[in-house]
């Protein structure tokens, strides 16, 4: 399977989500530069996106004169973020996503300690998450907004009157 980084899957994840795959409008969690003109290049270079002509101006990534180009998620890109392509209809394949390893999680630091907690299959509390790193509740909520940031999907569920939380797959 093609190892992808973090802003690869979440661009190719967008794409995935809108009817023309296209790459444009980039998702917002997304900045401009750090190493988002790499990661598309990258894409392309692999064969998982492609540049086409577009008249929609939303899905434009670069005009040659008359012309318009976009750039466009291929069956080949949506496969490897798990999605396969079934009579026109996208659907989510049997095989497992393969997640990213983050880029936080280095070591044995704080917030690998959240992700392994997060990754648990009954996932982890706040007060869990709290005791395990010694954070405040509000640096702790937003480790798990970073989490999200970085493309992950991160469930919420209920183990009696208290809020789990669990990392399912790369959003979509």
């Amino acid at each position: 399977m093609t190892k992808l980084t973090d802003t690869q899957c979440v661009l190719l994840a967008a794409a995935a989500k809108r009817n023309n795959l296209s790459i444009y409008p980039l998702p917002d969690s997304l900045k401009p530069g750090g190493g988002l003109s790499k990661s598309l290049a990258a894409l392309a270079s692999q064969g998982l996106t492609e540049e086409r002509e577009t008249d929609d101006k939303t899905t434009l990534s670069r005009e040659d004169g008359d012309l318009r180009y976009g750039v466009f998620a291929t069956p080949a890109g949506l496969a490897a973020i798990g999605i396969e392509a079934e009579g026109g209809d996208l659907a989510v394949s049997a095989t497992a996503v393969v997640l990213p390893e983050p880029e936080l999680a280095r070591g044995d630091t704080k917030a690998s300690t959240v992700l392994a907690l997060l990754q648990r299959e009954g996932g982890a509390t706040l007060a869990e998450l709290i005791t395990a790193t010694g954070w405040l509740p509000h640096t702790t909520r937003a480790a798990l907004t970073g989490i999200r940031k970085k493309g992950y999907l991160v469930d919420k569920s209920k183990r009696g009157d208290v809020t789990c939380y669990r990392i399912g797959a790369v959003a979509a």
